[in-house]
């Protein structure tokens, strides 16, 4: 399970859809710089939100709440 920002926060651009591909290729080893250029995030903010993202779900599912 992974939560992504749908939009990003500054200027509202979905970026919530190239997620998959950027987070894929940047594991393989490619630049992160090359893949935004790739996948067409030219906005420093968007490019911000991709990069900045810190996939934290799975360590806060541990202390949810068994109901």
């Amino acid at each position: 399970m992974v939560i992504v920002p749908i939009r990003c926060f500054t200027c509202g651009a979905l970026i919530a859809d190239k997620w998959d591909e950027f987070a894929r290729r940047v594991s393989s080893g490619e630049e992160p710089e090359k893949v935004l250029d790739d996948l067409r995030i030219t906005r420093y903010c968007c490019r911000r939100t991709l990069i900045s993202h810190v996939d934290l779900i799975n360590e806060i599912v541990m202390y949810s709440r068994k109901v």
